[in-house]
């Protein structure tokens, strides 16, 4: 094994820095022995946009899981130059440990769920930026319609708005013709330091931040 990780520093608020996974992936790929599986848990960037300085892109792949134990749900897609049997071996393993893999079987920005998952999200956040509804009752339908447990301004309050602010700019970068106003009501929370219950405020204000409960 050559030398160890050199030090990273640490990306902006929430979002997923490139840069650093592209230095991270590489030096895993230097000093891990060949036999390893390189995998990201990224929630949207695809592996291939940060192999680059990876040798043996064969053994690098997406592999993202939601929220375990709840949520068991696994995506896999190749960075372009996975080895097929490594996707066909997680396919088969993961399921022994109680999740369940779903391979994405062309490169997509948000794998198979997520995708969706963020089409909702935008929709939401432009039926409240245009003033038709709040938050507060868009989650009440939300929960009424689809009987989920939890609506969505307050699952994206749970993720961290500076997360889904770094997310959506994301697909706005590969699709410029995507509406601005979700991200506009997004600024309007982040840019204020109401990042959801990680900072105490979001979209609600009823968590209890880390300084109050210490």
């Amino acid at each position: 094994m050559e030398g160890p990780l050199r030090a990273h520093p640490l990306p902006r608020r929430g979002e997923e820095c490139q840069d650093l996974k592209r230095t991270l992936f590489a030096d895993l790929d230097r000093i891990a022995p060949t036999d390893i599986i390189l995998a990201s848990n990224s929630s949207s960037y695809a592996s291939r946009l940060f192999v680059d300085r990876v040798e043996h892109k064969e053994r690098v792949l997406n592999m993202h899981f939601y929220m375990p134990p709840a949520q068991n749900a696994v995506d896999l897609m190749s960075d372009g130059a996975t080895d097929p049997a490594i996707i066909e071996r997680l396919k088969a393993e993961l399921p022994r440990y109680g999740v369940h893999p779903f391979e994405a079987r062309r490169e997509s920005t948000g794998f198979i769920f997520n995708r969706v998952w963020a089409a909702i999200k935008r929709e939401a956040l432009s039926v409240v930026a245009e003033g038709v509804t709040t938050p507060e009752d868009f989650d009440a339908m939300f929960q009424v319609n689809t009987g989920a447990k939890v609506g969505v301004f307050r699952m994206m309050d749970q993720v961290g708005l500076d997360v889904v602010l770094d997310i959506e700019n994301h697909y706005a970068a590969e699709n410029p013709h995507l509406p601005e106003g979700p991200r506009r009501l997004l600024h309007e929370y982040v840019d204020t330091g109401r990042l959801g219950v990680k900072t105490g405020r979001g979209f609600y204000d009823d968590y209890a931040t880390a300084a109050s409960d210490a």
